[in-house]
Order: C-alpha cells, then structure tokens, then sequence
C-alpha cells in the first residue's frame, strides 16, 4: 500500500510534511536514483510548477535532491502539468516532476510525476519509490553530480502542440471568448494561443502573487468567469485550474457546463467521424448516470474507473481508448496528450462551435443530468471512520433503499483528508435522505471522542 503518494502524487500543506524542503529533497533523490538506474549515459528530468509561493522551495529541493543521484535538471517555470507531459516525451528525459496542487488553495502544494513515456506513473512505480524514500539513496559521487539549467521556450513549444491538436485551417475569429486562468500555471500561455488562433480574448485571473492562485476564481468557481461572459457579451467562457489541467465551459447566458458534458459531445462527435478508438469513452465512477444513458443511446460505450485521470489514462492505455476524463473537468485526448489538458479541450469545444456554427448553450447540454449529490465529511489524521460500525450500517441502509433507482458512491479523497458521499437518484427527496444519513453518521463517528 501507498503511505505517500495519493490519488495524484505527493500533496500537502506547505511546510507541512510531507510538503517540506527536507522531504522534498529525500523524494528528488529517490526518484532520480529510481529513474537513473545505471551510471552511463546523461540522464535529464524535466520539472514544471504553477505560480505558488511554496513552488520555489519545492523546487530548490527537488533540484538538489535530483542532482545529487547525478540527474541533469531542467527547469520549465510556470507552466501547466500537461507541459510537463509533453516536454518530457519531446526532450527525451527520464523523469518529469510538475510541482502543483492542482486545484487546491496556495497553502497546498504537491508534486506529480511523469515517466519518460510522458505519462504519470503506475501505483507500483510509487511503492517502489516510497521504499526508496524510507530507506534512503547513496549520492553520486562527485565527479557526476548532475547540473541544472533553465529552458525559456517550454511555454511557447506547449502552445504549438496544442494549437496542432486542431485543423490547420481553423481559426476562431469573431469569437468573444472569456478566459479565466485561476491566478495559475496557464496565465500567460492561455491568453495567448486564444489570440494566435484569432480570438477576442478577456483574460480573468492572470495576476498571479503566488497566493491567490484558484482564489475566487477558475474552474472550482465557475461564477467569476460567467459573471465575465454576462458582463462582456461573450460568445463562450473557458475555466481553468491551479495547473491547467481541467476546465469547465460556460455558456454565453453564464451557465457552466462540467467535464461529462464536453466528453458526451466530444465522444459522440468523433464517433461520428469514425475517429472515437474502441467505440467507448474511459470515465471515473463519478462521472453522471446521465451520460452513460446518452452514450448508449449513441450506441458508444462508458468504461468506468476509480478517481483520478491517470487511472483514466491506465484504461485508455489498456483498451487502446483515445478519448477520456472526469466530471472534474480533466479530458484526456491521448492522441495529442499524455494527461488531462483543460487548455486543449476547451479549444476543441471552440472548434466545434465554429464548425457547427451553434451557441455555446446548445452544445454544452448535450443530455440531462441525473439529480446528483456530493457531500465531504473532513476527518483527522489517524481516523478511519469508514471502518466503524455505525458508518457502514448507514451506508448498507442507503444503498437499499436507492436500489433499483439510483446508485450511492463512498470514496476517501486522494489528495484530502475527506470521506466524499455521493449519491444519484430521480427522487430528489430520497437524494437528500440517503446522502445526509450517511453524512451524519460518518460526522458522528468523526467528533466521537477516541
């Protein structure tokens, strides 16, 4: 089992363990030293962060850590975590190291990693990381000790690939488009490929001071973008994460559209050109009822997974799959990318917008959501509330009674310490029941004295 590594690698409060500069320095070592098997060659890790404060310390240590099992560095700077992907399949390195949190608040940060095949690492990687962490690593000796170098150009060799991943001859003049980069890794880079590609472009949080990246805006609060796109008079809004690697589209009334209603479309529009690979799209256990209903009646398949988009990834992989995500807002279009790209799959509903010459509204409610409940519960360190008694009797309780009309899901958080209820059901009434029961005995059993 993994002690270390969550749904999406390492990730904490800053200056917090595990987010600290010593234990960040002891992971750069064990994972150089895991990805620098042998001592011929050179061998080069890329590493990318968002705009967090903490960034710098991280990536000071990680730096360190890395060249002292002789690994050659390569330093991005902001850029989002599906970059790291791509520069370190095009720039031939070992390893590639994105430092973010993602979409949590600047007090967070995390470390992610890609294998040199550009895509994040399989769980036995990180155990096999993790003994490294515990045990330790024997340095390099001196004579090749690695070096660390900045690449200034990691922005704008990103910005092609996306660009490529449309039709050459598509452009997006006369489109209004509202741009809300979250204060985070994409703050430049998305503004400007929206205007390479012609569009009129109002940038929202791209005024980063390493505190208030995902603060009030980007995609986990979509209000600030559509207040923008109301306001402006735009065509279409683009809401992007911490790293920029999940978006949520909102339409010109300021209606915001999650990641099943760009997959339903983006899913049914390449089957239809015959482009959809193994006539399914890869989606988490929390993507709606809603869209796995809508597919069938395409006549597209729904492959399930646990959370998170490298678990996607793994499916997509196995089956030979080329399109996939989250709810969340993580898509994954792994014939242009090796993780979920916000950026790139906001394009691509732009594209479709002016190549079917529709609103936004009409293509962002490609079906009707199955009523869908999502409640957390934050429990402490230590804690297994799950395990107890009284939890999993309200939990058998409820998954009678939604039997036959809809489904309960109970999960623990990969990058928090929260028990997530979630519950779909026709019923509203029975919705809410079954979700608060669960969440009041999980609650009870989270303030009961030990």
């Amino acid at each position: 089992m993994r002690k270390l590594f969550g749904t999406d690698g390492v990730r904490g409060t800053a200056n917090t363990h595990p987010m600290t500069a010593e234990m960040a320095l002891r992971i750069g070592a064990a994972v150089g030293r895991y990805f620098r098997r042998d001592a011929s060659g050179v061998h080069r890790v890329v590493i990318g962060k968002d705009t967090r404060l903490s960034g710098y310390m991280l990536e000071s240590a990680l730096t360190a850590g890395l060249t002292s099992t002789g690994m050659n560095v390569l330093l991005l700077g902001p850029v989002p975590t599906p970059a790291v992907g791509l520069m370190t399949r095009s720039m031939r390195a070992d390893l590639g190291v994105m430092i973010s949190a993602s979409h949590n608040p600047a007090e967070d940060n995390g470390i992610k990693f890609f294998g040199p095949d550009g895509f994040k690492l399989s769980d036995q990687a990180e155990i096999e990381i993790e003994a490294l962490i515990e045990e330790g690593v024997h340095p390099a000796q001196a004579q090749n000790i690695g070096r660390a170098k900045r690449v200034d150009d990691a922005r704008f060799r990103y910005g092609e690939r996306v660009k490529s991943s449309l039709p050459r001859d598509l452009r997006l003049d006369g489109l209004k488009v509202v741009v809300d980069c979250a204060n985070g890794a994409a703050h430049r880079a998305a503004p400007e490929i929206l205007w390479e590609l012609g569009a009129d472009v109002i940038p929202v949080g791209i005024a980063p001071d390493g505190l208030n990246i995902n603060r009030g805006c980007g995609s986990t609060h979509p209000q600030t973008a559509a207040e923008q796109v109301v306001a402006h008079g735009a065509h279409v809004g683009i809401a992007l994460d911490g790293d920029a690697d999940r978006v949520i589209v909102i339409d010109e009334t300021g209606t915001p559209a999650d990641g099943d209603q760009l997959m339903a479309l983006l899913a049914a529009r390449w089957a239809a050109e015959g482009q959809l690979k193994g006539g399914a799209l890869v989606a988490t256990v929390m993507s709606n009822l809603g869209l796995e209903r809508y597919l069938a009646g395409q006549g597209i398949g729904l492959e399930r997974t646990a959370v998170g988009d490298r678990y996607v990834v793994e499916r997509m992989r196995e089956g030979g799959f080329n399109l996939g995500g989250e709810q969340s807002g993580h898509i994954v279009m792994s014939d242009f990318a090796t993780t979920g790209d916000g950026l790139m799959a906001g394009l691509h509903f732009l594209a479709e917008m002016v190549r079917s010459g529709q609103p936004a509204s009409a293509l962002a409610r490609q079906f009707a959501p199955v009523p869908q409940l999502l409640k957390n519960v934050r429990y402490a360190a230590g804690q297994a509330p799950l395990e107890m008694a009284p939890v999993q009797r309200a939990i058998a309780e409820a998954e009678v009674a939604l039997k036959g009309s809809g489904r309960l899901l109970i999960r623990k958080s990969g990058t928090e310490p929260l028990i997530r209820v979630m519950a779909e059901c026709e019923d509203e009434a029975l919705l809410t029941l079954t979700v608060d029961s669960v969440v009041e005995a999980v609650a009870d059993a989270v303030s009961a004295p030990a």
